[in-house]
């Protein structure tokens, strides 16, 4: 059963490797393999600076966890401004409702928020979801990161 939860510290760990491999094996059908490299590195494992970074950035963000029966398989946040700053789905748990879910779930807690705009920056491999969802391209936009140049999109959406 799919339920859907507030972060606990515990999980930066979890999250760090549903980003990892979602981005090593879902976003490397759309970008190159130097692109997710710089995109999702190898140091988390090895550099505890990283791994600090990274539970901050997780403490800061506040996520929602997807579960499924205690699974960790997707998170996702909303920030007070209406920015969804991270946004993925385990790479083996894609196409059974996990996004869906948690999108529904951004959305009811922005509507009692009254959150009037949601926006991203939206890897071309989300965009269709992004799209799904009713989302709007504002702009595409090249970005870099660890030295590659990646293309994505900035998408919103008006309620």
């Amino acid at each position: 059963m799919l339920t859907i939860r507030n972060y606990q510290e515990t999980d930066a760990e979890a999250l760090w490797a549903i980003h990892f491999n979602t981005i090593r094996t879902i976003n490397i059908q759309d970008y190159s393999q130097k692109q997710v490299e710089a995109w999702a590195p190898n140091s988390f494992k090895k550099d505890k600076k990283d791994k600090k970074d990274w539970e901050r950035c997780m403490n800061n963000l506040s996520p929602f966890i997807a579960q499924i029966n205690g699974v960790i398989v997707g998170y996702t946040d909303l920030q007070a401004n209406g920015l969804i700053n991270h946004f993925f789905c385990h790479h083996k748990y894609q196409g059974i409702g996990i996004g869906r879910a948690l999108m529904t779930h951004v959305l009811s807690v922005g509507k009692e928020r009254d959150v009037k705009r949601y926006h991203s920056e939206v890897s071309i491999t989300a965009r269709p979801f992004y799209e799904h969802f009713g989302f709007n391209v504002f702009k595409k936009q090249e970005v870099e990161l660890r030295e590659q140049k990646f293309i994505n999109f900035v998408m919103e959406k008006f309620c």
